[in-house]
């Protein structure tokens, strides 16, 4: 498994993560098959929320752990709040707030809440889930002072800030935020697309998101790509879906010549990204784990890189 840096430090993780999302779904005897899937293909990086299956998730993964062969020690686990549920808005694993909150209190509450439900007296590292307009920079700084001395948390970042609000954080608080967690991949490309589309009066030269990846890069912000083969927010997956053949096409030809999976070649695209970027799986099959795995260790030319992106449906100009 291909080794990035963790945020600014020289520390290693892998350059894949198994998030469990949807793990609230499965029994912990084949959540615990997931989890020793993963790890036997190098992936030892737990990515979790307490939003997921409204806790449910991370119980559930407390309890694999138990029947898995893998140690807790040996597993580098994330953990993000910060968003409130609103139970008539959410539907399995998929779970829509009714505000955000980011208050000293509520973090407080919210990393208690999930070391409990996962079994474990501390987080590898912790992320402020989505920006909240009102967030408490006063309350975040202590918090996070706290969590630190008490040694709950370890690490610290955000996911879905734009870099006006990653700084804002930044500037308050004593620890270096490492992570930025930010929806990436094939059909989800805004993040490059204005960079491309620089000086030119077009869609995709609207600037959605401050240059953020940019700003991660020069800042050695570790970028972690959720939902790397969904299109839209979470409408479903493109790999072999008949809306996009094109796409499918190039991918089933890469594949073979790769001998893997198109997971493993949709993979491959985001990991080629000089930024370092670590994605983050959401399946819980560990057939499809094993094959995505593998897409850290293709290295795909350049010209592929560009034919993918454009079977994608992107343009360059």
């Amino acid at each position: 498994m291909k080794q990035i840096n963790l945020g600014a430090t020289s520390l290693q993780i892998p350059a894949m993560a198994l998030g469990i999302m949807r793990m609230e779904a499965k029994s912990p005897a084949d959540a615990a098959k997931a989890i020793d899937a993963a790890y036997e293909n190098g992936i030892n990086f737990i990515d979790s929320a307490d939003i997921y299956g409204q806790g449910k998730s991370e119980e559930v993964f407390s309890k694999a752990l138990k029947l898995s062969s893998t140690k807790r020690e040996e597993l580098f686990i994330q953990s993000k709040a910060g968003i409130i549920i609103d139970p008539a808005r959410s539907h399995g694993s998929f779970v829509f707030g009714s505000r955000y909150e980011f208050t000293k209190q509520h973090i407080l509450e919210a990393v208690d809440g999930i070391l409990s439900r996962m079994k474990t007296d501390y987080l590898d590292s912790f992320l402020l889930h989505r920006p909240d307009p009102l967030m408490d920079l006063e309350g975040i700084r202590e918090a996070f002072d706290i969590l630190q001395a008490s040694g709950k948390v370890r690490f610290f970042g955000v996911s879905n800030f734009n870099p006006q609000q990653f700084a804002m954080v930044q500037n308050i608080v004593s620890q270096r935020l490492m992570f930025n967690q930010l929806q990436f991949g094939l059909m989800h490309t805004g993040m490059i697309d204005f960079g491309i589309h620089t000086n030119i009066n077009d869609k995709d030269g609207t600037n959605h998101d401050g240059e953020i990846l940019e700003y991660c890069r020069q800042h050695h912000v570790t970028i972690q790509a959720w939902s790397p083969f969904q299109y839209g927010n979470f409408e479903g997956t493109f790999i072999d879906n008949p809306d996009y053949p094109e796409l499918n096409a190039t991918l089933a030809k890469l594949a073979n010549k790769y001998n893997v999976g198109k997971n493993a070649i949709a993979a491959a695209w985001i990991l080629k990204h000089p930024a370092q970027i670590q994605m983050v799986m959401g399946t819980m099959n560990p057939q499809h784990i094993a094959d995505s795995a593998k897409g850290a260790d293709i290295r795909l030319t350049n010209q592929e890189w560009y034919n993918l992106y454009l079977d994608a449906g992107h343009q360059l100009p």
